[in-house]
């Protein structure tokens, strides 16, 4: 739940979730963390119970690059790495107290999360190490984990063991970052790191656009608690502009990347809290912008001409056919606030029978 608040904080921008965000992140901060390993203790007394690392805690360090906490990021990182390096590849269980694989937990099913993890962290440091983290991973896969049909489930890290089957995270998530990793080293040109919005990924690794529709935060609008100032169109404009130098200037390296897209960071971004009812605040979505700006493609309305039609009516039996000519218009659409006003009119000429 730790990294659901995170996420939705950064999504919907409602502090409600970066309050329990807060006082997750301290407990686990303050209970859990054994600089640089994590490990399970009694929830009521906060003893010890299990000094294990466990696979999916690779994903923690990304998150805390979210969170913008990046040193004890780069420590713990660093720790889950070291198991990756001494068996090629990271264990589902790994005992701290003997420092060897902890038995009945010696395969490594493909899991994406120290691929996320690396990701997140050459992103805020644009350190090159992670870069050659990424090669350590890539080399893993290729030579322990490659089969004649795609690449196989490692039954035990120890022998590198291939079990016949891969699970479908292997290309929605550790491909994914992996392929966004290298990407960014070059030049990313993508659409997570150069399109219109901010990119929040889910935790099975799917893409969620933080849209000025749903967004609070440095996106077309001045938001706030849902709430959009429509008739700013200066500072809309203004934002949009300075969050796409913000991601030129990431994408090519000369930004500032070590501060992250984390809470602390988003927090100082919030614009100042207006409860005013106004007729001007309007809730849910931005009357300021058109459907292709909300979903960051162009949106070109379809073109209708006026058409005849014509229908043929026997009912009247021995006379000459008669013939009605229907013009149908185009529905003429008007933006009024927003909102789309359809007017469509048809003019109907009957003609008289023609003998």
């Amino acid at each position: 739940m730790v990294n659901h608040n995170c996420q939705a904080f950064l999504l919907f921008g409602d502090e409600e979730y970066l309050y329990m965000f807060q006082e997750a992140y301290g407990a686990v901060m303050h209970y859990l963390f054994t600089d640089p390993w994590y490990v399970e203790v009694n929830m009521d007394s906060a003893a010890i119970v299990w000094p294990l690392f466990n696979s999916l805690q690779a994903f923690w360090p990304g998150l805390q690059v979210l969170a913008g906490d990046v040193d004890p990021a780069i420590r713990t990182h660093a720790a889950f790495y070291s198991v990756w390096k001494r068996y090629g590849f990271t264990p589902e269980g790994f005992n701290l107290a003997t420092l060897n694989v902890q038995q009945g937990q010696k395969s490594y099913p493909l899991r994406p999360e120290l691929a996320e993890s690396t990701y997140w962290l050459y992103k805020a440091t644009r350190d090159t190490r992670y870069l050659d983290v990424g090669r350590d991973i890539v080399s893993s896969l290729q030579y322990g984990a490659r089969c004649p049909c795609g690449y196989c489930h490692i039954t035990d890290v120890e022998n590198h063991k291939q079990e016949d089957h891969m699970e479908s995270f292997f290309l929605a998530e550790t491909v994914k970052y992996l392929w966004l990793l290298f990407d960014l080293a070059v030049g990313a040109d993508n659409l997570v790191e150069s399109g219109p919005y901010n990119y929040i990924f889910s935790t099975e690794g799917h893409l969620l656009p933080a849209t000025p529709q749903i967004s609070l935060v440095r996106e077309h609008c001045s938001y706030y608690g849902a709430y959009c100032r429509s008739h700013n169109s200066s500072l809309r404009q203004e934002l949009h502009s300075s969050d796409i130098s913000r991601k030129s200037q990431e994408a090519n390296g000369s930004g500032v990347h070590h501060r992250g897209w984390g809470p602390n960071e988003l927090l100082s971004a919030l614009p100042v809290r207006t409860t005013s009812s106004s007729s001007g605040l309007v809730k849910g979505f931005c009357r300021g912008l058109n459907h292709g700006q909300k979903i960051g493609v162009s949106f070109v309305k379809p073109q209708f001409k006026a058409q005849e039609v014509f229908s043929v009516d026997n009912r009247v039996a021995n006379t000459a056919s008669s013939k009605s000519n229907i013009v149908v218009s185009s529905p003429a659409y008007t933006e009024n606030n927003g909102s789309l006003e359809e007017s469509s009119k048809s003019e109907m000429g009957n003609q008289s029978p023609q003998q």
